[in-house]
């Protein structure tokens, strides 16, 4: 009997922020998977270990979780002032299918250094020394990203002492500027409050009316008061993973969130939609202990912030979510606003399981309608592995 030989392909992996996944430039694929199609989603599927029905991704790149779960494509950019485009594929870990519907902000910190590494940018914009800014064009979600890159010997600086709250060893600082977050969703006609209002009465089966604001910046996000659904915000991942009716629960308010939002047209479609939206739940600030054991204090943060990804409680925070909260917290009145204390202000800090992050945001009102101009937060990221990965060549 014969059987297919493996197959190399030019690979990176690379941590960004509190996520790790495998970059591909575009030209590197086989030509099948270049285009957006099963071709791509089975090759990619397969370099990632999914569907893995044991939850382990063992025979493959993937960590069997949604945060180190993830495929980013990047290729040079056509697009006027921009250096290169990105693709960012959530990879399901028990189910055979990619979601493209939305970015991640983490993996948006090793963009510019990938970028910068593997030559997609023009050698003209990159100082031998000092800061690069990489322009960078979000594929998902048809979004600007300004990455501030450090370089030291006209290579790409990745040491250093930023500490990044999630992440265990220091690396160097990359900040990054969201420019325009605001998702431009089906049905939301562009609006960064697709339903019109700051809070919303959500009707949720089985939990009943809960007081929801449903925002649309960095990525779809529905944030509801702890307190309302049995929580304090303190809680770190084992109080809710291991419980498959809470479980349940967020996942319902999930589909339905989603439906007041015109991202999906029917619940059933929430299944096929598991990136977007993420649903947070948030509190006021309060004394708790991190999933490292470090103190957090009341006094150090302005509230406590928790959020699901692919049906499970992140670890750390979403840096797509983290856009969400820093632009809901500086809005006066929506529900993140007002348990950081309420008023006007143009940074939050946050508390969330591994730590605290900042994020600051420049929201406006303009003709009635709230709009935010750039979302700015500080990242690290780092190569990991470079050179090939393997897949059977009858894979794809």
């Amino acid at each position: 009997m014969n059987h297919a030989p493996q197959i190399k392909i030019a690979a990176t992996y690379m941590r960004g922020g509190t996520s790790k996944g495998v970059f591909f430039n575009l030209t590197d694929l086989p030509e099948a998977a270049q285009q957006p199609g099963a071709a791509r989603d089975a090759l990619l599927l397969r370099v990632i270990g999914s569907p893995d029905p044991y939850g382990k991704q063992t025979d493959g790149m993937g960590g069997a979780t949604s945060s180190t779960s993830k495929i980013v494509i990047l290729s040079k950019s056509n697009r006027p002032d921009h250096d290169v485009d990105y693709l960012f594929g959530q990879v399901s870990i028990d189910k055979p299918f990619i979601d493209w519907s939305g970015n991640c902000g983490n993996l948006s910190a090793a963009v510019g250094p990938f970028a910068i590494s593997n030559g997609l940018v023009g050698q003209a914009r990159i100082p031998q020394d000092g800061m690069a800014t990489v322009r960078i064009w979000q594929a998902n979600i048809g979004k600007t990203i300004v990455s501030h890159v450090p370089m030291t010997n006209g290579a790409v600086q990745e040491t250093g002492d930023f500490e990044l709250d999630g992440v265990t060893f220091p690396a160097a600082e990359v900040q990054l500027e969201f420019i325009d977050p605001a998702a431009e969703e089906e049905g939301a006609a562009g609006a960064m409050f697709p339903t019109g209002n700051l809070v919303d009465d959500l009707d949720v089966p089985g939990v009943g009316m809960l007081k929801a604001t449903m925002i649309n910046a960095g990525i779809p996000t529905i944030f509801v008061n702890a307190q309302d659904i049995g929580y304090t915000g303190t809680e770190l991942q084992d109080a809710i993973n291991g419980d498959t009716k809470a479980l349940s629960m967020f996942e319902t308010i999930r589909a339905h969130g989603a439906m007041r939002m015109g991202l999906i047209k029917n619940l059933e479609e929430a299944a096929q939609r598991q990136h977007t939206p993420k649903v947070a739940f948030v509190a006021q600030a309060a004394d708790y202990l991190a999933s490292s054991g470090k103190q957090i204090g009341a006094g150090d943060i302005d509230l406590v912030v928790r959020a699901l990804s692919m049906g499970k409680l992140h670890h750390a925070m979403m840096g797509t979510a983290a856009v969400a909260i820093g632009t809901a917290a500086t809005i006066p009145g929506t529900l993140v606003n007002l348990a950081a204390g309420a008023g006007e202000r143009q940074s939050v800090t946050f508390g969330h399981p591994s730590g605290t992050l900042k994020v600051g945001a420049q929201a406006m009102q303009e003709s009635g309608q709230w709009t935010v101009k750039k979302v700015s937060m500080s990242r690290s990221a780092r190569v990991l592995m470079e050179g090939n990965v393997r897949i059977p060549a009858d894979a794809f």
